[in-house]
């Protein structure tokens, strides 16, 4: 008999991810959880408003009670402090774990970004007995190395054997990417089934109602901003084109740690026709998706990125606009595979320039023709429902 679960993510509501939508689907149906997180900060980095950076809080969600513990503000401009923030959350949760473990016979981790919110559930197994499912949504140690941390022989031993170990105390292993499978494979002591589950939109991204953008050709990018997203470069791209094509736009709707820098460069260098939203509610994006003619989707021209299915590609779907890739590997394949848009070499700015002038010139029958096949590789591979259901059996099946 289940008597609870815990659920254990470094983001959750009021922060925008998908595990919130996935809580409430379970909470929905009856089950009784628990969340284990930190206090809410992202993506601007600092506690949001109406939260208090407490070493220890408890609060109640719909039916869940959430357990949230202290933050280091300052991680998104600081690989120190990013590292730290890794560190402090295996110590927080150890702790509340040790007090906390033996009333839930199930775990669900909602690997985001650090690995290390799954040590302290591995490492208090054996005390406890409880059944671990993790959901990688992101690969370690590769993704350390992305961010900047020098690859020593002494840095690769420690992520190496911590990963390994993470990964072999878990009982059934998810991932995001199915591109993540391999390399999982690898580090495993013993074979174990590796499911790939994809996101699904956390929006519908389509809507009647449109926002009022620039007369002319709007791209549009929405989300993160930051280095990873290698915006530099799409906006030095972009500068040719306005000279070009004057009545062409970039809308860049988010936030960020590079946010400023890139509005800095765009000054600086005399970038005009780029439009900062600043961040947006979630539930008012489809209608800044409908106002424009292609929705934009970039990442840094590194190994790890090309095996990255970044989630705002499936809400881009549901939005029924074309796509301009500009990165390489999985996504770029589904956008010529599927025809549904563009895709550029990420490091190279002319060929950004180039794939925004052949959407540019593309005839509207070309670009509706794009934005129809996007509803196909929706329904192929990121369906909600079927999703849904596929984590409930691998979660709840026993």
């Amino acid at each position: 008999m289940i008597k609870k679960a815990l659920v254990i993510t470094e983001v959750f509501h009021p922060e925008d991810f998908i595990i919130n939508d996935l809580v409430d689907s379970w909470l929905s149906q009856g089950y009784d959880l628990e969340i284990l997180t930190r206090n809410p900060t992202y993506p601007i980095g600092k506690v949001f408003k109406g939260f208090k950076n407490r070493i220890y809080n408890k609060s109640i969600y719909k039916s869940a009670v959430i357990h949230r513990f202290l933050v280091i503000p300052g991680y998104q401009n600081s690989l120190v402090i990013k590292l730290l923030n890794y560190i402090n959350y295996i110590v927080f949760s150890f702790f509340i774990l040790l007090f906390k473990g033996r009333c839930f016979n199930k775990i669900f981790i909602y690997q985001t970004g650090p690995l290390t919110n799954a040590f302290s559930p591995v490492l208090l197994k054996p005390f406890f007995n409880y059944k671990i499912t993790i959901w990688s949504q992101d690969l370690w140690p590769d993704t350390i190395y992305a961010y900047g941390l020098k690859k020593t022989k002494m840095v690769s031993f420690i992520l190496t054997n911590l990963v390994k170990f993470i990964y072999n105390g878990c009982d059934t292993i998810l991932i995001s990417c199915n591109g993540f499978k391999e390399k999982i494979e690898d580090i495993l002591s013993k074979p174990k089934p590796i499911y790939w589950v994809p996101n699904w939109s956390l929006i519908n991204g389509f809507s009647n109602e449109k926002e009022v953008l620039p007369k002319g050709f709007n791209f549009t990018f929405a989300g993160n901003i930051g280095k990873v997203q290698n915006l530099d470069k799409v906006v030095r791209a972009f500068k040719a084109i306005t000279v070009k094509y004057p009545e062409t736009y970039l809308n860049i709707i988010g936030d960020g740690s590079f946010l400023e820098e890139l509005k800095t460069i765009c000054v600086s260098e005399k970038i005009i026709n780029v439009n900062f939203k600043g961040r947006k509610p979630l539930n008012s994006m489809p209608s800044y998706f409908a106002a424009s003619d292609v929705l934009l989707i970039s990442l840094l021209d590194v190994p790890l990125y090309e095996i990255m299915i970044p989630s705002k590609f499936q809400t881009y779907l549901t939005a029924n606009k074309p796509i301009y890739a500009i990165m390489k590997g999985e996504v770029s394949e589904m956008v010529l595979q599927y025809n549904i848009g563009v895709s550029a070499q990420p490091s190279s700015i002319k060929s950004i320039e180039n794939g925004f002038i052949e959407l540019l010139l593309s005839p509207q029958r070309k670009l509706e023709l794009f934005s129809n096949n996007s509803l196909a590789l929706l329904q192929d591979r990121f369906d909600e429902t079927k999703t849904k259901n596929k984590l409930h059996d691998l979660f709840w099946h026993d």
